[in-house]
């Protein structure tokens, strides 16, 4: 009897946590934000500050001590992390952080003339609130030009959710690179490029099993500027071969290399615009 009691409370518990979204994403053995690969070969540990990697259940990133932002954030992207949760709008520092690490804070972007920029996007979080408020950890955020921010780049944002509306599951990651004037007392450095890169796979559930040498690719490289507000996100697209070029990154480094090779020279053009 005992032994049956405690299996209920235990079901009860794992459904509660499943429902308030405490346990997306750690439970499924589908979800591998880092599937395609680690891009810079970060590692958890001290020894790499400005290449630290931290996996949490909606992303995984690289984050950069020094910088004070991340050099990268990786996620999975399909119709199972899209809901109707509102957005959170909680920015706040990452607790995760090792503990003797100065942390980023929400009022060091105060009137320094950039955006708390996303790169794992809260409207990609909208199945439960954990989920979605996870996105304003201010590991997941860089300085971003509001004409980028608010432009080609949420346009982008917005086609990638398009996609998988039709069906498509989607594996991205973006970041930044170059540098502008530190901001924060120099707290923070912002970059002077940000780029993204979408593999889209026509099909939740294929993985990165699923990728050939027809798989579409989109990779993008932007000016961390204003004056582009109006342009399509089209404007940006260039080469995975390019970027990986410009970063010192390898974007698909767990794609087989006769793959890579096909599907990383290619520039996508954009088949469709969405508009904000």
């Amino acid at each position: 009897m005992r032994k049956w009691r405690l299996s209920v409370i235990s079901v009860c518990l794992l459904a509660f946590l499943t429902g308030c979204g405490l346990l997306t994403g750690a439970l499924s053995p589908r979800i591998d934000h880092l599937a395609l690969g680690n891009p810079s070969n970060a590692t958890p540990t001290g020894l790499t500050p400005n290449n630290y990697l931290m996996t949490k259940p909606q992303f995984a990133l690289s984050y950069n001590r020094k910088r004070g932002i991340p050099n990268w954030v990786s996620w999975q992207l399909d119709s199972g992390w899209l809901g109707d949760v509102e957005r959170q709008n909680d920015f706040r520092p990452d607790s995760a952080l090792p503990e003797q690490w100065e942390r980023v804070t929400p009022t060091d972007y105060r009137r320094s003339g950039y955006d708390r920029g996303h790169l794992a996007p809260s409207g990609d979080r909208t199945n439960t609130q954990v989920n979605n408020s996870a996105t304003f950890l201010m590991t997941n955020i860089i300085p971003q030009a509001a004409d980028i921010n608010r432009g080609p780049w949420v346009d982008l944002e917005q086609y990638c959710r398009y996609l998988v509306d039709r069906g498509k599951e989607l594996y991205i990651v973006a970041g930044g690179y170059g540098k502008r004037d530190a901001i924060a007392t120099g707290k923070i450095i912002p970059p002077n490029r940000v780029w993204k890169v979408v593999v889209v796979l026509d099909a939740p559930g294929q993985g990165p099993e699923g990728i050939s040498p027809q798989t579409r690719v989109i990779a993008v490289d932007m000016p961390n500027q204003n004056g582009d507000s109006d342009a399509p996100w089209t404007a940006f697209t260039v080469s995975v071969d390019s970027l990986e070029h410009q970063t010192g990154y390898d974007f698909l480094r767990k794609v087989p290399k006769s793959v890579q090779d096909s599907i990383e020279v290619r520039v996508d053009r954009g088949k469709q615009k969405i508009r904000r």
